[in-house]
This record gives C-alpha cells, sequence and structure tokens, in this order.
C-alpha cells in the first residue's frame, strides 16, 4: 500500500488543488498534513486578522476532509522535522505540496525538497494560486516586467482558462496522533472578533458562496461599482484567494463562461493580483524596502507616535479616512479606493514612511497578503514600479465627494457626522460649531501645507539624485 502526504499550506481547499489530486492519482492514501509554523514566515509572519481567519479555515477543510471519511492532521513546530516524522510513522514515501510564492517560504521549501528528497522521500510541487507562475512572464529581453499594462498585455494574451480539478469524493486516509486546531492559538485572547464573525465566512464553501453571489449581483455593474465604497461592489473574494479556498484559475474559468461587461475588468483585478507576486518573486526586497531606491533619500517625517495612533484609529478629522479605518478595525477589510486614500494621507500628508502603514495592514487585514500589501503600499507611496509620480497626492476631501457623494459610506463608519449633509459631510470643519457638538476631532492636519510639503520633499529627492 502506497501513502503520500499531502501538506496544505495556502491552499485550504479540496476542489482545484493539484497536489491534492496528484497525490489521490499515485497514491493509495493520503495523509492531510497542517504544520502550523509561524516563524518559518518571518518577519512577515501572520498577522492577528489573518490568524482569526486561518483558524476558521483549517476548521472547515477539516470538517470537509471528515465527510469524505479522512481528517486534517494538524502539527506545529519545524516543517522539516515534522514531515520526516510523519512519513516514517506513515511508511509515506512521498511529499506533495502546492507552492507560496513569498520569499521565506520560498527558501524553506527548497530546504524541505532537498532533506527530503535526500532521506529517499519524493517531494512534488505545484501551482494552485496563480494564473501563471511569476518567472514565465518576461520581457523581449528576459527580464521581469515593471509595468502593469505590458505585463497583463502578456499574460492576457497566453492565458487559457481550464476547468476546475473535481473534489474528490472519499479519501482514504492513514490515521496518525494530531494536535487540535484550538491547541494552535489563533484566536484572540480578547474577543475583538465580533465583527469578523458578523462579515465572513472562512472556508471553502464560504469562498464559492462569495464568487457565486458576486457573479449573480455585483459582476454586471463592476466596471462603475467597484469604485463605490457605500455599495456592494466587489467581490470580497480576496480573503478566500490569499488563503486558498478557491483558486484564480476557477474564478477565470467561471468569468470567461460568464455574460458580463464587467467580467474582463475583474480579469484584469486578477492580473493586477498576478503582477505583484510577480514583482515580489523577482524583487523579494521589496517587502521592506523601496522598490525604486531613489527613494532611500526621501525625507519622511519623524514618526510621531500620537499622529499614528490617530491613523490607525480613524482619529484623522479627515471623514473618508477615518471611516475607512473604521471599516478596517471592526470587519478586518476596507474598500480598495479607500486604501488608496488612507495610504496617500499616511505617506504623504503625514510623511511617515509607508512601511508603518504595511505592518498595520498586516496586522489588521482578513486578507492581507504579503505580494499584494507590499506593492500596494509601494505603488501609493509613489516608491515603487509603475507608479504614478511622487507629486499625485489623493485629495481626501474631493476623493471623498466624488466616490461618496452621498456620504452613505461616512455616516455608517462615522456615526458623529450622520447630522451633516451630503455638501457638509466631507468637510465638516466648515461648520465648527456643528463639528463640536458632533463631538468628532478637528483635522489632524492642514491638507494644503502637507501637500506642500510633500511636494518640497519631492523636490529635494530629485535634487540630491541630480534631476533638474
Amino acid at each position: 500500500m502506497t501513502v503520500a502526504l499531502v501538506w496544505f499550506r495556502r491552499d485550504l481547499r479540496l476542489a482545484d488543488n493539484p497536489a491534492l489530486s496528484a497525490a489521490l492519482a499515485s497514491h493509495e492514501r493520503v495523509v492531510p498534513v497542517y504544520v502550523h509554523a509561524p516563524r518559518e514566515e518571518a518577519p512577515w509572519s501572520p498577522g492577528a486578522a489573518s490568524r482569526w481567519w486561518l483558524h476558521r479555515s483549517l476548521a472547515a477543510l477539516d470538517r470537509d476532509l471528515r465527510s469524505r471519511g479522512s481528517a486534517l492532521h494538524v502539527h506545529e513546530g519545524d516543517s522539516l522535522a515534522t514531515l520526516r516524522c510523519l512519513a516514517a510513522a506513515t511508511d509515506a514515501r512521498a511529499v506533495y505540496w502546492n507552492r507560496v510564492y513569498e520569499p521565506a517560504p520560498l527558501a524553506r521549501d527548497l530546504r524541505v525538497e532537498q532533506a527530503l528528497r535526500a532521506v529517499g522521500v519524493h517531494t512534488r510541487s505545484f501551482n494552485a494560486a496563480l494564473l501563471c507562475e511569476p518567472w514565465e512572464i518576461t520581457t523581449a529581453s528576459n527580464a521581469p516586467y515593471r509595468v502593469f499594462t505590458p505585463y497583463w498585455r502578456n499574460l492576457r494574451a497566453r492565458l487559457q482558462p481550464r476547468p476546475p480539478l473535481p473534489a474528490p469524493k472519499h479519501l482514504p486516509t492513514s490515521a496518525v496522533a494530531t494536535s487540535t486546531i484550538e491547541a494552535l492559538g489563533l484566536l484572540p485572547r480578547i474577543r475583538w472578533d465580533a465583527g469578523l464573525d458578523a462579515l465572513w465566512r472562512p472556508g471553502e464553501a464560504g469562498a464559492e458562496a462569495a464568487l457565486q453571489r458576486f457573479l449573480d449581483e455585483a459582476i454586471g455593474d463592476y466596471g462603475a461599482a467597484r469604485d463605490l465604497p457605500s455599495i456592494s461592489g466587489t467581490s470580497r473574494l480576496s480573503p478566500h484567494l490569499h488563503f486558498g479556498e478557491i483558486s484564480p484559475m476557477r474564478i477565470a474559468w467561471e468569468l470567461e463562461r460568464a455574460r458580463s461587461d464587467g467580467k474582463e475588468r475583474f480579469l484584469r483585478e486578477l492580473g493586477w493580483r498576478e503582477f505583484s507576486h510577480h514583482l515580489l518573486f523577482h524583487f523579494p526586497d521589496s517587502t521592506d524596502h523601496n522598490l525604486n531606491p531613489a527613494f532611500d533619500r526621501y525625507p519622511w517625517a519623524r514618526i510621531a507616535p500620537r499622529r499614528l495612533r490617530r491613523w490607525q484609529q480613524g482619529r484623522t478629522g479627515i471623514p473618508i479616512v477615518d471611516a475607512g479605518m473604521r471599516e478596517l478595525w471592526a470587519t478586518g477589510w476596507m474598500h480598495n479606493r479607500v486604501r488608496m486614500l488612507v495610504a496617500s494621507f499616511l505617506t504623504k500628508n503625514l510623511r511617515h514612511h509607508w512601511l508603518h502603514g504595511a505592518r498595520w495592514f498586516w496586522d489588521t487585514l482578513v486578507d492581507a497578503d504579503l505580494a499584494n500589501n507590499t506593492q500596494g503600499w509601494q505603488w501609493t507611496a509613489g516608491t515603487g514600479v509603475d507608479a504614478a509620480p511622487y507629486f499625485r497626492i489623493f485629495n481626501p476631501v474631493t476623493q471623498g465627494e466624488r466616490f461618496d457623494a452621498d456620504g452613505n459610506y461616512v455616516r455608517r463608519w462615522v456615526p458623529e457626522l450622520a447630522a451633516f449633509d451630503a455638501r457638509s459631510i466631507h468637510r465638516p470643519w466648515t461648520d465648527p460649531a456643528a463639528l463640536r457638538r458632533s463631538g468628532y476631532p478637528t483635522p489632524l492636519i492642514d491638507l494644503a501645507a502637507s501637500r506642500t510639503a510633500a511636494l518640497e520633499g519631492y523636490q529635494s529627492l530629485r535634487h540630491a539624485n541630480g534631476a533638474s
């Protein structure tokens, strides 16, 4: 009887899981394994919101496995040592997994592969997380892309969505000693997660429900509605994609079959996710360093803990910025348009280094994805590739008036301003008496003056780097 281990990581699903499918095709029994090893992902080990989601997703995967006669074997500690012990205990001759493309896991997986093969254990890894391997799309000179549009043009031309692999109906397994998901201590000790529980349904079934809701209700208006934070115009699939509860190929397959004007626009958003992973693979230091090294000399403001705290708490006095930060704290998610606004406010109006924001997002977002988080912050800060020039600074007031014209998004998350009408809700300081009665703070900073300071910093950077 041949036995294989299937090492689950960011592929917490049974359908369209190439590692699982290949193991079942070649072995009589499989042992589904999850090894909790956050230190192996340092310095970007999962944050608090990600750990909450992981707990729920692992529990959902275990239920799905048990309904098929199997179970998830949960362990904690060194991945290589655990896999070696499990292979010996089950007489497994092979270990299968799906790739994770972040710098620390990539290096870890290479060590695991080499060590297991050295003791006669066969290994196979697969792409289950991306439409295309990050090394497969290159420029004509065989270099990585640094601009999105030509990258997407290349990827879109070669993209051929395929039907998803079916989930197994039965899983023959070998039982071995295992820990419990609860023993991993992923849930918060102080239960701040009620808002997450109310909004999200982690797991493969939740991902399927989110996809179907999006295809049924939102894909048709996606091109316009995706920029309006007060309505449910986006897919909210990002955390399901990050944890591998659904594959991007599955989504692309469904989009190809959909009859909707919005499908190509949403497919392009999947392309941005691919581009972020492409950049992270080729520029692994970008998680902690400016992708554009010219910005290493930018005169960031000295960290001001009080200002940073007020930004984190949604108490800046800028309504749409505060609405976004409060939505993040309550739900573990923030609308993408608003993410750009709060990031621009931190990096350009407050002139705090983008890493302060990236770290906060990393701890509070349920969809905290290292590639997307890194490139999103670098794009807004102007320190990355394919970025708007640094001097393009979002005005959160005019952006609020444009994309939250009736003020409903602000009213939902900043109830102190509920009585303000649409003309004044994004500029509540224009009515000082009403602002005092509301209890809402005055602006933390003057937007016009801070914009000027940011531009002066950019000009000093240009001169320091020899620009005319």
